[in-house]
């Protein structure tokens, strides 16, 4: 466990403790070099192999004789030495035995020899560390010889590359920004009236509402440097890097003011220390949400540092972390309304190429829900369909064949269906469309076909509504699970059998239904109790359940009969109207696709079209 007290001092000693162990190593290899290499032997040892003339070369200072014995002697190929002794014969013998007498050189260059003795090694050694550690980063994560460096991201000025005239869509998290920048602008005209800017604002949405780009926009209005970090970049195996890295990006971003720092999914090191909700307790996490709060409120606004901080997940955050003084305001970055879609359609389309009779407000409208990172990888998915037909522009087609292409995948030309398959999805697809046009509160249809796609459809009927809606209301809800199961009973009502074909329609009519049950109050038995709240709103949207066994038994009974009488009414729809359904559903298996207008005429020419239900429509 490390002391984030003394991190840097912990640095500088592993450092001197490498470097320590380096030379200990070289002086090692250096002495063993010299001790393999060489060998002591008796002067009467030398004088036998003399006289056996087994010596090649002969070396003789002061006070020690070295020789070199001969390849085919039999002796290990090592440096033997000896003693000098005085010995009048020795000249003699030597002589006689052949050998070659060198003379001694002294040494003249000792830089050189310091160099191959001492520095070259450690210099090996040196990058033999570096290659080792640097292998050791890339295994751990970062930083095995960068304790408590934090790896932010610096944008210079401007480098961002992002103003607000990029983010569409989001006016009103806009606004709420606008005032960050001008304080990093001017911060005298909120200080001379004696105002604070808050000291950190959360950007708190679903993914892909562009709340970093949102982030990125106020730094490059602002023309100020832009720190930027994920969340989980700050935490390591080890206990307190975290913490450090905390305070080297705040100690960095005091040098660099006026600045932004952005902490990507905070959520990563911020969530609440309460075991309940975070399940269970996490030193590492733990100590650098600590720093993290430490350093905070140790932060004047005043030097013009603001944090900046994006979540989709804001229900599970530190209570702390959220306080006055900390993050004090909470930008919502919502999905777009009709307006913002089609706002953020202009902006991803400007380095597109488009036929000047594209619509972009259709697109929006066949996108309800879709966020900005939807929007921009339709426009993304039109271009490169453009260019596989071989066109040089965008046309309206390509747009809404990539609307088709995100929501159910590309069409499956390879699947080929029987034909009895393609009557069971023909009615299947007719019977949604049949009761959405015979029911008053429902969006018109737009498309049905039966051609697969690679999402598992083997169909679908697509319904746009005519005008953004805020509000559902009651009759609504049960018209629209009717919808739903107007597929299944078309099927009923036709072949009287049933396939697997409807398992999404009735999963999404359940959690309809349930949700009128124990969410919206919508029912008589339970009046306005709220039996589930939705956690994770953001993300799946996951009710959890908050009654007794016995009252979860009777919302079962409630769903069911809320979807039994949608049932029940679809079946009495489709079977006054047998004669329709069967015209209708042969003209698609025609031909495969019919528009809503092609739809619409069918309708609008049979008996069920009467004055009465024009009136209901038009209402």
């Amino acid at each position: 466990m490390f002391d984030n007290k003394n991190f840097g001092d912990k640095k500088f000693k592993y450092a001197a403790y490498y470097a320590v162990a380096v030379m200990v190593v070289v002086l090692m290899i250096n002495y063993f070099a010299t001790d393999l290499n060489t060998e002591q032997i008796t002067y009467n040892k030398f004088l036998d192999l003399l006289s056996q003339k087994k010596i090649a070369e002969v070396q003789i200072s002061d006070d020690k004789i070295t020789m070199i014995p001969k390849s085919d002697s039999g002796i290990e190929k090592k440096i033997l030495y000896t003693g000098r002794i005085e010995d009048p014969d020795f000249k003699n013998e030597l002589k006689n035995s052949g050998a070659e007498i060198k003379p001694v050189v002294p040494n003249n260059d000792p830089i050189r020899s310091f160099f191959v003795t001492w520095v070259i090694p450690i210099i090996i050694f040196f990058f033999l560390g570096k290659i080792i550690f640097g292998k050791m980063d890339k295994k751990f994560g970062s930083g095995v010889m960068s304790f408590g460096k934090n790896n932010a991201k610096l944008y210079a000025e401007s480098e961002t590359g992002k103003t607000f005239d990029d983010v569409a869509g989001q006016e009103e998290a806009k606004e709420s920004l606008v005032e960050i920048v001008d304080f990093l602008h001017d911060p005298s005209r909120y200080t001379e009236i004696g105002a604070k800017i808050p000291k950190g604002a959360l950007l708190v949405g679903p993914p892909g509402t562009g709340k970093t780009l949102l982030a990125k926009a106020v730094a490059g209005e602002a023309k100020v440097p832009f720190f930027s970090m994920s969340g989980s970049e700050f935490v390591e195996m080890f206990v307190g890097m975290g913490a450090a890295r905390v305070r080297d990006l705040f100690q960095q971003a005091g040098e660099k003011a006026p600045c932004i720092v952005f902490i990507d999914e905070i959520d990563a090191i911020g969530k609440s220390r309460d075991n309940a909700i975070a399940g269970g307790g996490n030193d590492e996490r733990e100590q650098t949400l600590n720093q993290l709060l430490a350093e905070m409120d140790g932060f004047d606004s005043s030097k013009r540092v603001i944090i900046l901080a994006a979540t989709n997940r804001p229900e599970v955050l530190d209570k702390a972390l959220l306080r006055p003084g900390r993050f004090d305001r909470r930008v919502i970055v919502d999905r777009p309304d009709l307006k913002g879609r089609e706002a953020i359609l202009k902006v991803h389309v400007k380095d597109v190429k488009m036929a000047e009779k594209v619509d972009l407000s259709s697109i929006a409208k066949a996108t309800s829900g879709a966020v900005g990172a939807d929007l921009a990888n339709i426009v993304n998915e039109a271009a490169l369909l453009a260019v596989k037909q071989g066109r040089k522009e965008v046309i309206q087609a390509d747009l809404e064949e990539a609307v088709e292409v995100i929501i159910a995948g590309k069409e499956k030309k390879d699947r080929i269906l029987s034909q009895h398959e393609k009557e069971t999805v023909a009615f299947h697809e007719v019977g949604h469309a049949l009761v959405a046009a015979l029911l008053k509160h429902t969006d018109p249809v737009h498309k049905i076909t039966i051609v697969p796609r690679t999402m598992g459809a083997l169909g679908y009927t697509m319904q746009l509504p005519e005008e953004e809606k805020f509000l559902v209301t009651k009759d609504e809800m049960l018209d629209q699970i009717a919808v739903m199961l107007g597929g299944r009973a078309a099927e009923e009502v036709k072949f009287n059998s049933i396939s697997t074909g409807a398992s999404n329609d009735i999963e999404r009519a359940t959690q309809t239904a349930r949700n009128m049950v124990t969410i919206y109050g919508m029912t008589d038995r339970f009046d306005m109790m709220a039996l589930e709240s939705v956690s994770n709103r953001y993300l799946d949207g996951r009710p959890v359940q908050n009654c007794s066994e016995r009252t979860s038994g009777e919302i079962d009974e409630e769903t069911l009969r809320i979807i039994k009488t949608a049932h029940e009414r679809a079946i009495k729809l489709l079977n006054d109207n047998l004669e329709l359904l069967n015209n209708i559903a042969q003209r698609l298996l025609d031909q495969e696709t019919l528009t809503g207008e092609e739809f619409m005429e069918m309708v609008k020419e049979s008996s069920a079209w009467n004055t009465e239900m024009e009136k209901k429509i038009e209402e």
